[in-house]
């Protein structure tokens, strides 16, 4: 494939808006601010009323669920656009953090869902609820509709909730499939579409499976992940992932080739890293990041304990813990 020039931003926020852990005790650092309970305590209007505090009650507290959604402003020549990444597990979940953190659905021009899986899906629900028939473009990877399960020996096999098609565009949203790498906002925002899968060690998720002529079958890559890039001019590319299933290592270095840009200025997002099956990929993972030495890495999500821990003491200078209201602006 060939390189894709992509324009350069002036200046990206990225702000967390639901992830697994939310923590009001931490304070805001470099480009990192947060909505901390001190600053809620003395800024913020959102305040519930409670029958034994006086008034004006208590914050009105972010809440976090094991999903992930992401709100991404970029602005360009003095133009601020906005897009919407992923919208968490639960159907209301993503918009009432919107809502405590004074952020309005009004201002998304358009929805990237980076996978299929409900925990990144569900809140399109509240969207919706929200905006009324959002007449919203969602770009998507033509395999995102597919019913899959998980079957782990011992266990059950257990199907994954899926989205209908019928069902999402009956509530106004326009579906835009896309397996290959797509421009959003002017070109200012670049969507990788189906990630090549390069490294030896980010072989898919085994026990993962979908419905395909007429029967479950292996589905360990799933295909229809995708991340979002963009470029600032003198920092080299931010790269934002869902949950990373293909591979968070893979998924930079397709961002690399397609744009010809060596330099990272941030990691967020999801990178699968969690639990038995994966965790014998953090040592490598770690080691392919000293080659990329990215400015800033955020993992959330389903990154887990232990390889947050394990690239929090790598890198602690470009280490960012991720939270609900945790906003990066590069």
């Amino acid at each position: 494939m060939d390189q894709i020039e992509l324009e350069p931003v002036d200046k990206v926020r990225v702000t967390i808006l639901m992830d697994n852990v939310t923590d009001p005790l931490i304070p805001d650092s470099g480009p990192v601010s947060r909505l901390s309970w001190p600053k809620a305590l003395v800024e913020s209007a959102a305040h519930v009323p409670v029958r034994f505090a006086a008034d004006p009650g208590v914050p009105d507290a972010l809440t976090a669920e094991a999903g992930f959604s992401a709100l991404v402003r970029v602005e360009k020549r003095g133009r601020e656009r906005t897009l919407l990444f992923d919208t968490g597990v639960s159907p209301t979940g993503m918009v009432e953090n919107m809502r405590r953190l004074g952020l309005s659905l009004q201002d998304v021009e358009v929805i990237v869902l980076s996978h299929g899986h409900w925990d990144h899906v569900t809140g399109m629900e509240g969207v919706a609820r929200t905006l009324g028939r959002p007449a919203l473009p969602v770009l998507i990877h033509p395999e995102f509709w597919k019913r899959r399960r998980i079957r782990f020996p011992g266990l059950d096999p257990a199907e994954l909730p899926s989205t209908s098609r019928s069902a999402l565009e009956g509530l106004g949203f326009q579906i835009v499939e896309e397996r290959r790498p797509s421009f959003l906002l002017d070109g200012s925002v670049l969507i990788t579409g189906e990630v090549d899968r390069t490294t030896e060690f980010e072989t898919g998720f085994r026990g993962h499976e979908a419905l395909a002529d007429g029967g479950w079958q292996p589905d360990p890559l799933i295909l229809d992940d995708q991340a979002l890039m963009l470029r600032l001019a003198d920092r080299g590319l931010v790269v934002l992932s869902g949950c990373g299933h293909a591979g968070i290592v893979n998924t930079v270095h397709y961002a690399q080739k397609l744009t010809g840009t060596r330099e990272i200025a941030a990691i967020i997002g999801g990178f699968h890293l969690s639990g038995p099956m994966f965790e014998p990929i953090i040592a490598p993972t770690v080691r392919a990041f000293d080659e990329l030495s990215p400015g800033l890495v955020v993992p959330a999500h389903c990154t887990g304990w232990k390889a947050v821990h394990q690239l929090a003491a790598r890198f602690p200078d470009a280490f960012v813990q991720s939270a609900v209201g945790t906003t990066i602006e590069l």
